[in-house]
């Protein structure tokens, strides 16, 4: 028997409640978004330093889920690329999620 655990082992014993993860995704899925921006914007995360005033660690730290950004930096990155958070129903983000999902099939 191994002495390391995988991560489905390690999950159950965390025990996040349901809103635990989705909270955890929905953090995931903003900085994959704004990772996905900056790359858009043909960015590297030292030029998106320089236009936000946030230094590039920092940048590394969050686009590698090592931190999670606070709302002002989150908001300082995005307005340096262009971009702004938009509040959506989640009604509404889950049909756009099935659309997508019925268009790859």
């Amino acid at each position: 028997m191994s002495k390391f655990k995988n991560w489905k082992d390690v999950k159950k014993e965390l025990n996040f409640t349901p809103e635990e993860i989705e909270e955890m995704e929905l953090e995931k899925e903003i900085i994959k978004a704004t990772i996905d921006a900056r790359k858009k914007a043909n960015m590297t995360q030292q030029e998106l330093s320089e236009k936000s005033g946030i230094i590039q660690p920092s940048i590394a730290k969050i686009e590698n889920f090592v931190r999670t950004p606070q709302y002002t930096t989150l908001m300082k990155m995005l307005y340096a690329m262009g971009y702004t958070l938009s509040v959506v129903p989640l009604e509404e983000k889950i049909k756009k999620e099935n659309k997508e999902t019925e268009v790859r099939q």
